[in-house]
C-alpha cells in the first residue's frame, strides 16, 4: 500500500492545483480512493495497470452488498473515474477502467426544509449575553443568510469576510463565490466579533472565524450539537441537520421570487439540476394560494 498511498497525495495536489477543488471535496474523494485501493489490496492486485472494469464493478457490487446507499455508490464511482483520469494523464494506466460504467440511479428525496416562522424561532434560540450566544447567533445567522455548506462555514477565515460592502467568499480558485450578507447577520457577525471572539481564541493568529470553548477551530460534530440543542430548546419536531438551512436559504429566496441560476451560483452547485428541486416547494405553495384564492378552486 506504500505506493497507493503516494499515488493518492499526488492525486490530491492535482485536485487542488488543476482542478481546483474545495477542500472537503478533495478529502471525499480520497477517502473513497483510499476505500477502493485497500480492496484492490486485499484482492492481491498489486499493479494499477491490472485493475480492469470487472474489478470496478466488482467492488460496487461490494459496496451495495454491505449495504452502501446509492448515493454513496455514485459518489465513489465519480470518485474513481477522477481518480484513473489522473493515472491516465501521467501514464500510470494505459485504459480507464470506470469508462462506459453506469452508476446507480438515486432518487432525489424532497429536502426538509423550516417554514419563515420556524427559521425565526430557531434564530432566537442563542441569547447573546456570553461569549458562546453571540458566536452561536453570528452561525446560525450566516447560515441561513447565505446558504453555504457547514464544512464552509467552520472553514471560514477572518479573511473571508468583508463587513464593509457585506459578503462572505467561501471556496477556492474556479470554485470561488462571492455571497452578499443581510443586515441582520451582519450586525450578528459584528457583535461576535466585538463581543465574544477575541475572548475565546486561543491564540492571537488564529484566523478560523469561528472557535469552539478551548478556543480552537469549530468541528462538524460540535455545530451539529448546537443545531440539536436550539432545536430541542425551540421546541421544533421536525429532523433538523445543518444543512436544513441551506435548504430553508434556497427554498425561501425562490418562493419569495429568485431566479434558480442565481440560487445555484450562490449554493455552488455545478449542475442546476441540484438547485431545481427546491421547486417542489414552490409548485406547492402555489398550489396553496390558488386553492384559497381562486372561486372555482375547491
Amino acid at each position: 500500500m506504500q505506493e497507493y498511498a503516494e499515488y493518492i497525495e499526488r492525486y490530491a495536489y492535482f485536485l487542488h492545483d488543476m482542478k481546483h477543488k474545495s477542500p472537503n471535496t478533495i478529502e471525499n474523494y480520497k477517502r473513497d480512493v483510499r476505500k477502493y485501493l485497500e480492496y484492490l489490496n486485499i484482492k492481491h492486485i498489486c499493479n494499477l495497470s491490472r485493475a480492469t472494469k470487472t474489478t470496478v464493478l466488482t467492488y460496487l457490487l461490494y459496496l451495495q452488498k454491505q449495504g452502501r446507499a446509492n448515493s454513496t455508490i455514485c459518489r465513489t464511482l465519480a470518485s474513481l473515474r477522477s481518480f484513473y483520469t489522473y493515472l491516465y494523464s501521467i501514464g500510470v494506466v494505459s485504459a480507464d477502467p470506470t469508462s462506459d460504467l453506469e452508476a446507480p440511479h438515486v432518487e432525489r428525496h424532497t429536502p426538509q426544509i423550516l417554514t419563515t416562522d420556524e427559521v425565526e424561532l430557531l434564530l432566537e434560540q442563542p441569547h447573546a449575553d456570553n461569549y458562546k450566544g453571540y458566536r452561536d447567533k453570528a452561525m446560525l445567522e450566516l447560515l441561513y443568510a447565505t446558504g453555504i455548506r457547514v464544512s464552509e462555514l467552520i472553514g471560514l477565515k477572518m479573511s473571508d469576510i468583508n463587513l464593509t460592502i457585506n459578503y462572505i467568499s467561501c471556496g477556492a480558485g474556479k470554485s470561488e463565490r462571492i455571497i452578499p450578507i443581510g443586515t441582520i447577520a451582519k450586525q450578528a457577525i459584528s457583535e461576535y466579533f466585538e463581543k465574544s471572539r477575541s475572548y475565546m481564541i486561543k491564540s492571537e493568529s488564529e484566523t478560523a472565524v469561528f472557535v469552539n470553548c478551548n478556543g480552537t477551530p469549530m468541528s462538524r460534530q460540535g455545530f451539529w450539537k448546537i443545531i440539536k440543542q436550539y432545536q430541542k430548546q425551540a421546541g421544533i419536531h421536525k429532523k433538523i441537520t445543518p444543512h436544513t438551512l441551506r435548504h430553508s436559504f434556497a427554498t425561501h429566496l425562490l418562493q419569495n421570487g429568485a431566479d434558480l441560476k442565481s440560487i445555484q451560483e450562490m449554493l455552488g452547485h455545478v449542475d442546476i439540476a441540484s438547485t431545481q428541486v427546491y421547486s417542489t416547494f414552490v409548485n406547492t405553495k402555489i398550489q396553496d394560494v390558488y386553492k384559497k384564492a381562486h372561486p372555482r378552486a375547491q
